[in-house]
Formats: structure tokens, sequence, C-alpha cells
């Protein structure tokens, strides 16, 4: 469960880690605050959320079972643990 998150949360931050690489390589003052002006600001916030929602989106439809299969839960057979899976 922490992968998920760990990606949702880089893909939002990424726009703006590169906006700061890019200040950086400029040798613009990062951390002076004329070279983030609100309009900047919400680009980079609009493109973070475009980024994590459609990745989002990606692993919603593409992960999972396949259409059509059971949860078969664990269960004991013949005195041994069977583990949970996804079958047909």
């Amino acid at each position: 469960m922490i992968r998920p998150i760990a990606i949702e949360v880089a893909l939002f931050f990424a726009p703006f880690a590169i906006y700061a690489a890019y200040l950086w390589f400029t040798k613009t003052p990062v951390f002076d605050q004329q070279h983030w002006p609100i309009r900047v600001l919400s680009t980079l916030a609009i493109t973070a959320l475009a980024l994590t929602a459609g990745a989002f989106i990606l692993m919603v439809h593409f992960s999972g079972a396949p259409v059509g299969s059971d949860y078969v839960p664990a269960h004991m057979e013949d005195g041994k643990f069977v583990p949970g899976r996804l079958g047909p």
C-alpha cells in the first residue's frame, strides 16, 4: 500500500521539483519569492493534480484481477493453510 501512495506523492511534487531544478541550473535564487509568482504556482499545481489524477486512473484501470474472476478466501485444506487468491 505504501508504493502506490509514494508514487502519487512523487508525481504530485515532481513539477515543483523540476521547476526548482530549472531555477537552480539557471543560477536564479530558488528560494526568492519573486521567482514563485501565483501564476507559476497555479500552473505547477494544476500540472501536479493532472499527473496525480492520470496516474491514479491508470493504476486503477491496469491493476487488479481480470474481469470475471472470483476471490477464493484463505482456507485450510487437508490440514494445510491455502492462501487466498483470485481465480476463475
